[in-house]
């Protein structure tokens, strides 16, 4: 079976984490300086959860990095309200393949007697 292109961002992001997973086993706390595994309010490392992230892997309100998810998010791939990135999924989403879901009205119920 041979994996699609469009599957190579899950991929990345798997092998990412396994990265993360045998530093972090390894006993290696930082990499050039920055957490391999960074929370807090504002957040900044490899993998990064806060309201304020930067990383490779980053989640929160703003969040920038390769793999990013938050309500304001910029990266490769990207997904939040916001999305911006060459691969952007989001309500709001700008980028080269973007995707956006936009919320239609439902349709008005008429009833006759």
């Amino acid at each position: 079976m041979e994996p699609d292109w469009e599957d190579s961002g899950g991929f990345v992001a798997i092998g990412l984490l396994v990265i993360a997973l045998a530093l972090t086993l390894g006993g290696i706390e930082t990499i050039a300086g920055y957490e391999v595994l960074a929370a807090g309010q504002t957040a900044f490392g490899f993998l990064a959860a806060g309201n304020f992230s930067l990383g490779v892997l980053s989640a929160g309100i703003f969040s920038v990095g390769v793999f990013s998810v938050g309500v304001f998010s910029v990266g490769i791939f990207s997904i939040g309200i916001f999305a911006v990135g060459p691969f952007a999924f989001g309500m709001y989403a700008i980028g080269f393949y973007a995707t956006q879901q936009y919320v239609s009205p439902s349709e008005e119920n008429t009833m006759s007697d």
